[in-house]
């Protein structure tokens, strides 16, 4: 298998990018192909490397991340866009960009075209869950403006993907709304409501935003809008929960104390620590994929460093060695609408 790796994309790029692909090469048995500006990339690459696993295509140009999403159009040679391209024409299995997010979409896209009977693509993330679990919650902000047929859409898109990839049986399905009744929500969450509860899949009805984290879904569905500002928020909030706890050791020399006091204890709960360290960390998933096109890519953080992008190479492996692609597509009929009819009932 091989993968294409943006090495140009993210804030560490290449130096990062390069180290990760190298390790995860290595770590999960692929091949990548480094696309990017052959003399950086190669001034990134160890003495020892194994030049059968790890090779180099030449991109002339960069888009940085400040720039437009146009910019797939105006720069060909991009290493996000020639990326894609590998991908089309069969060179690569699957790719992988750190980089500008909406550009890493359009090239995608672009390049490898929707799944017949996919209105838009999503970006699908994943959220740690308190039944020790991941919770794929999509969409996180590629489409910002939504019909109730794209929801039920990323609500099939995402139910396939947590089968098949994440191996999930019968993944219970959410939609986030402001309250668990059928009534309650905007017109486009009520309507799709209608929608989902007649379909084959297993739909539990509404969810709430403390149900992020609550386990109480296996896929939870919103408009980009919604799923970014929800997925922002998040961060921001372990974000401010780790600045108080530092603050208030830094402040309050008796916490110190009691901290001290509390060390064998503390000591007996490391290695759950631990655990709940990586559930948080997104260099453990390494990034997202981007779902409903025909071609494997994931988009990973900007600032992912080496670990995160050997992480994102075993995602993109995993959704290719599972089938992912096909499995969407296998469940769109013929007609391209997802499979929402009612379910049959008793008798």
């Amino acid at each position: 298998m091989r993968i294409a790796v943006d090495a140009m994309g993210g804030d560490f790029a290449p130096v990062e990018v390069v180290r990760g692909a190298i390790l995860g090469s290595k770590l999960h048995d692929v091949d990548v192909v480094l696309v990017g500006d052959a003399d950086k990339i190669k001034q990134c690459l160890p003495s020892n490397l194994p030049c059968d696993r790890v090779t180099i295509r030449h991109a002339s140009e960069v888009i940085e991340m400040h720039e437009q999403v146009d910019s797939v159009r105006t720069k060909k040679d991009a290493s996000i866009v020639v990326a894609a391209t590998l991908v089309k024409e069969g060179e690569a299995d699957a790719m992988v960009s750190m980089g500008n997010t909406a550009a890493a979409m359009a090239a995608a896209t672009l390049r490898l075209g929707r799944i017949r009977g996919i209105d838009r693509p999503a970006i699908a993330t994943f959220l740690p869950n308190k039944a020790n679990r991941m919770t794929v919650m999509l969409d996180a902000g590629a489409v910002v403006d939504c019909t109730p047929e794209i929801l039920a859409q990323f609500a099939l898109m995402g139910s396939v993907y947590c089968e098949k990839v994440l191996g999930v049986a019968k993944p219970r399905v959410g939609l986030l709304s402001i309250g668990e009744e059928e009534t309650k929500g905007n017109e486009l969450t009520r309507r799709t409501y209608e929608m989902l509860i007649g379909s084959q899949l297993n739909f539990v009805g509404n969810v709430e935003g403390r149900d992020l984290f609550s386990g109480a879904v296996d896929v939870m569905v919103a408009d980009g809008f919604v799923g970014n500002v929800a997925l922002k928020t998040a961060e921001g909030l372990v974000e401010l929960v780790k600045a108080a706890i530092k603050e208030r050791l830094r402040a309050d020399p008796l916490a110190w104390l009691a901290t001290a006091l509390m060390l064998p204890g503390m000591l007996l709960m490391i290695p759950a620590m631990r655990r709940l360290k990586r559930s948080l960390d997104y260099s453990e998933y390494g990034g997202a994929p981007l779902l409903g096109i025909n071609g494997v890519c994931i988009i990973g953080h900007g600032r992912s460093n080496g670990r995160a992008v050997a992480s994102a190479v075993m995602a993109a492996k995993e959704a290719v060695a599972r089938g992912m692609v096909a499995a969407i597509r296998d469940s769109i009929t013929s007609e391209g609408e997802p499979l929402l009819e009612a379910k049959a009932g008793p008798g």
